[in-house]
């Protein structure tokens, strides 16, 4: 799943509530996109190169005593949210502890593949001036092992919220309390939230779309990553 390419094209992908989910989850509640290939079908080639990226992770990442993650793109729409939800199950599947944070607070998605039945608070009512209690927002057991901190909607000051210090306390007790916390980030071509989130996280890995991202792109978005004192573990090549 590593490598890049350096022809690019944009494509616009929405799931639109009546047609992308196959219903709720009986147990939990929760309404899973076919696009979530680790549960719609976990023998696909997909679905596969997730679990190796996963076996990756635990015997590089979180066996050297790292707990969390930025999952970063230079440009939007070529899978950052799907790999994001996709890997958080598959590290939940293996027996994590795992925390996924819906950190885009511009164009949220997470939402889009797993969906609550009802409305829930997110990322944004914690860092607002309404400042909901992190255990309230936090969405325990959504799956086996796998807890959400949805986005809670776009906010209005995105940047003021993601580098307020609330963000780094809730960053701080997640990794307390979490074996793994996975983020997804907004493209960071279009602000530099992405660079704040991996900044407080401390690692991450780039995303590149298969014919979708050039490959400057992606060094660009590297060496901002390092300049802001991240460790970027590695990238991925993904198509959804």
């Amino acid at each position: 799943m590593s490598g890049m390419e350096s022809d690019m094209t944009t494509t616009e992908r929405t799931y639109a509530a009546d047609s992308a989910y196959p219903g709720a989850d009986a147990s939990s509640g929760y309404a899973i996109a076919d696009a979530v290939s680790v549960v719609s079908d976990p023998g696909s080639p997909q679905a596969e190169a997730v679990g190796a990226l996963r076996t990756h992770m635990m015997a590089q990442h979180l066996s050297a005593g790292h707990r969390t993650l930025a999952l970063c793109s230079p440009t939007p729409d070529i899978g950052c949210t799907s790999l994001a939800v996709n890997l958080a199950i598959a590290l939940a599947e293996g027996g994590l502890k795992t925390l996924l944070i819906d950190a885009d607070l511009r164009r949220p998605g997470v939402d889009l593949l797993i969906a609550p039945a009802q409305p829930v608070p997110g990322l944004a009512q914690c860092l607002g001036v309404e400042a909901a209690s992190f255990g309230d927002a936090i969405q325990p057991e959504v799956l086996p092992n796998l807890s959400i901190l949805y986005a809670g909607g776009p906010a209005a000051r995105p940047a003021e919220l993601l580098s307020s210090l609330r963000f780094q306390q809730l960053v701080d007790l997640c990794a307390r309390e979490f074996d793994i916390v996975i983020a997804d980030t907004p493209p960071s071509n279009s602000a530099a939230d992405a660079r704040r989130v991996a900044s407080v996280l401390g690692y991450a890995m780039v995303v590149a779309g298969r014919n979708r991202t050039f490959v400057n792109d992606v060094k660009v978005l590297v060496e901002e990553l390092q300049a802001d004192n991240v460790t970027v573990i590695g990238s991925v090549l993904y198509e959804q």
